[in-house]
């Protein structure tokens, strides 16, 4: 039973550089999500998903043990994306932990050479050296190590591909774990609700079928129900994002359109905002976070509470009057902020240490051993020079993904020409995967080299495993 030690190798080394900071990667939002849990607070613009993820595994003790079940889940999709995409069928797992699918399910996956119950095989070696490759030259530990949603994004990318691809060689229990996964992902930042529609849209089309479509789909639409359930849980507001609005506007408002918007209809229109008409930030992080900007002053106008939540009704009024009054400006914002955001996709923003002593810092002083907090404190990133100690080895990223985008769009090619629907299926998950996730993030949020950096590690991966395998030559005839 070589697969969980192999697993559990591939795991520990994608979570190298947690090792090289002296703690997990973290970030200012970390906070915020270890506060859902320890302080018991409703962070107004954050699923409660994540943080009570983080809860289950750090028990209050240490946040090395969420980061390692990150990485084990991780290592854990690439075995089975290595083993579904293995081309001796009749081969069975030994030590799979659930029973094969039936013969009927394989014959709906419409792929009779699958073979009868094979879920197929991956070696040891085969996969720490993938690991070992992606460890290396991309950024994917990187995203492994850092506690945040971040690392769910190229996890649903995988599961959904397995589901909706490669149902036939997984087993019962290994579905399931798959469904779970990807709706916890789906659910645990919003912009994976849209990333997973892309690709369950993209499943009905390759596949035309319903069963494939519905296993992808049934993860998306749990995690539509957890968001409604825990937002009236939390807020007391039945709907997917109680205050999604403010964050809209802050990106239309940055761009234009809905700046444009309030200053043609102020000071007629009473709004909050009439009162910065003309002299809104262009920056949506300036507009949401600063403390001297249009969202978080106490407001004059009513509400007993002010700042985000009680600006969304507000927001949602005003971008409802620019979708009306600029739709092509509003297209042209969102398109250009995608194609910007597909460029983009350095590590750096996650490196630095800003606001995490008053953020992560109180949170392990408040929730954990005296101790959790002297480790953090004492990690590189925490003293500001984990940028410095990490620049060595980060050159190979931008090679990779160069080299990775060209081998996929030529194992398409090669796919497509021979009829390979698991490989076919990987590629264009990825590909359609990177570009949802650049539409949304860059059109909603605003480009970051954060918010692809996490799943553009997807390519290499796709152009490592999308290409055939070599076959054994047969003995030369006596």
């Amino acid at each position: 039973m070589t697969a969980w030690p192999a697993i559990l190798g591939g795991g520990a080394l994608l979570l190298w550089p947690a090792a090289l900071n002296g703690y997990p990667l973290v970030f200012s939002d970390t906070g915020a999500f270890l506060a859902q849990t320890i302080e018991h607070i409703p962070i107004w613009d954050k699923p409660m998903v994540y943080g009570p993820l983080l809860h289950l595994f750090h028990l209050r003790l240490s946040l090395w043990l969420p980061m390692a079940a990150q990485g084990l889940v991780l290592s854990w999709l690439l075995w089975l994306v290595q083993r579904v995409l293995d081309h001796d069928p009749l081969t069975p797992v030994r030590g799979s932990w659930s029973r094969p699918l039936l013969g009927h399910a394989i014959h709906a996956f419409g792929d009779p050479t699958s073979g009868d119950r094979a879920l197929g095989r991956v070696t040891a070696g085969a996969h720490l050296l993938l690991c070992a490759g992606l460890a290396a030259a991309t950024a994917a530990p990187w995203f492994a190590a850092f506690l945040m949603p971040d690392w769910l994004a190229p996890a649903l990318v995988l599961a959904l591909f397995l589901l909706g691809f490669a149902a036939d060689r997984l087993g019962r229990g290994e579905r399931l774990a798959l469904g779970l996964l990807a709706a916890l992902a789906c659910a645990a930042h919003l912009s994976h609700l849209p990333l997973a529609a892309a690709l369950i849209l993209l499943v009905l089309v390759v596949r035309r079928a319903w069963r494939p479509t519905l296993a992808c789909a049934l993860p998306l639409l749990a995690a539509l129900a957890l968001l409604l359930a825990t937002n009236l849980a939390v807020h007391g507001r039945f709907g997917i994002s109680p205050y999604g609005a403010v964050f809209a506007l802050a990106r239309l408002v940055a761009d234009g359109p809905a700046a444009r918007t309030v200053a043609a209809r102020c000071p007629a229109a009473g709004w909050h905002l009439c009162g910065w008409a003309g002299r809104l930030p262009t920056d949506a992080d300036v507009f949401l976070w600063a403390p001297d900007g249009p969202v978080s002053p106490p407001r004059m106008d009513g509400p007993e509470r002010f700042g985000p939540i009680a600006l969304a009704p507000e927001a949602g009024v005003i971008l409802r009057e620019t979708l009306w009054r600029e739709p092509l400006g509003v297209l042209r914002a969102a398109a250009t902020n995608a194609l910007r955001q597909l460029g983009m996709a350095r590590v750096g923003d996650t490196l630095g240490p800003e606001n995490l002593a008053g953020t992560v810092g109180r949170e392990l002083a408040l929730g954990f051993p005296p101790g959790e907090a002297a480790r953090f404190a004492a990690s590189l990133q925490a003293r500001g020079l984990l940028r410095q100690a990490s620049a060595p080895f980060l050159p190979l990223h931008p090679a990779a993904l160069l080299l990775g985008a060209a081998g996929a769009l030529l194992a398409w090619g090669w796919a497509a020409r021979r009829g390979d629907r698991r490989r076919l299926g990987l590629v264009l998950c990825v590909l359609v995967g990177i570009t949802a996730n650049a539409a949304t993030t860059g059109a909603l949020s605003g480009p970051h080299d954060r918010y692809q950096a996490r799943i553009a590690w997807l390519l290499p991966l796709a152009a490592l495993l999308a290409w055939p395998p070599r076959r054994p030559q047969a003995p030369p005839a006596a």
